[in-house]
């Protein structure tokens, strides 16, 4: 009580204190927003990094998707190898070893780049050897090709002789999307059937609805019977059309995937490696010279204009702390003129 009575906490008292706290109050926020535009101008939020052009990396062999299937067998198996095969995707039984299907793949390097491509892609001359896709670039080459089953012991032996750095083999059955191909063929052709018997049927009666209009001379009647013939046949025959087309698109996936079974799948993926690579000391080289052009670049700027605008920033700052001064000194000079009143 003692400590309130000396304060003298009088009405004109409060009034002056309250003014002063938000005068204060005010010259903080002021000096804060100036600070901080300061440092957002300077240091702005988003950061711009831009990378270097490198050599291009050479493909590999997981740059490449090997299917091993061409024109609609792709497509069969991607819409019906998860949607069909489910219910035979446990495909067991001694028939399961007539439908395997055996895939190769090798990773081979090499000092002697052109030699051991023309080695793979001179086996395009065999007549029991089908390439589906050749690609060859500077620092290596790849093949995908399928090899008649009894001549695949022959290629193998081939790519073998090239000591390869990896050699896998991958076999599995196609027999349960075989057999779904087989149980989807069958339900649309019994769709098919229905289709027909529901089209001969449905002519036959509006036949002989027609015939009881004509006789009748209920024109309007045989009006609307026309015209409901003429829906329900177009109606019918687009559907036969869509199930004709899916049947064509399985029976030629069907096709495809049986024509695999006569063949071999080959993927040949060949890397150049040389102990002292001309190519790649040059690239270096270039690399270490545009670093070294960048950097003198950055002291340039750092000296120059980045020097410049340091300046310009310390004069920022210069101009703040002046203009605060004279607040201050003004403030409490009107600080304690109020406080005498």
């Amino acid at each position: 009580m003692d400590f309130l009575t000396k304060l003298n906490l009088k009405t004109s008292n409060i009034l002056k204190i309250s003014g002063l706290v938000l005068l204060a109050l005010i010259v903080v926020v002021v000096a804060f927003r100036l600070i901080g535009s300061s440092f957002n101008s300077v240091f702005p939020h988003g950061v711009t990094i831009i990378e270097s052009e490198g050599a291009p990396a050479a493909p590999s062999m997981s740059s490449y998707d090997y299917t091993y299937e061409s024109g609609s067998a792709m497509k069969s198996s991607a819409q019906y190898s998860v949607g069909l095969s489910t219910r035979n995707a446990g495909a067991t039984g001694d028939e399961s070893e007539e439908y395997e299907v055996t895939q190769y793949s090798a990773t081979i390097e090499t000092r002697e780049l052109n030699e051991t491509c023309s080695a793979v892609s001179s086996l395009k001359a065999y007549d029991y050897v089908i390439f589906e896709n050749a690609n060859e670039y500077n620092r290596g080459c790849n093949y995908v090709f399928k090899v008649k089953k009894d001549k695949a012991e022959e290629i193998l032996t081939v790519i073998k002789d090239l000591n390869p750095k990896e050699l896998s083999d991958n076999t599995y059955t196609i027999k349960g999307l075989i057999d779904d191909f087989t149980g989807e063929i069958e339900i649309l052709q019994k769709k098919l059937s229905s289709i027909d018997e529901t089209l001969e049927k449905a002519i036959e009666a509006y036949d002989d609805i027609t015939a009881l209009a004509t006789r009748v001379q209920d024109v309007e009647s045989l009006a609307k019977i026309i015209d409901s013939k003429i829906n329900i046949i177009e109606r019918l025959t687009q559907e036969r059309i869509n199930v004709n087309s899916q049947l064509e698109r399985l029976e030629r996936s069907k096709a495809d995937q049986l024509d695999r079974l006569g063949y071999t799948y080959f993927s040949i993926n060949i890397v150049e490696n040389k102990f002292i690579d001309g190519q790649n000391l040059k690239d270096s080289w270039k690399q270490a010279v545009k670093e070294f052009v960048r950097d003198i670049n950055n002291v340039v700027q750092d000296v120059t204009i980045n020097l410049v605008a340091l300046l310009f920033f310390a004069l920022q700052y210069a101009v703040y702390f002046f203009i605060l001064l004279v607040i201050v000194k003004y403030g409490w000079q009107l600080v304690k003129y109020i406080w005498k009143k």
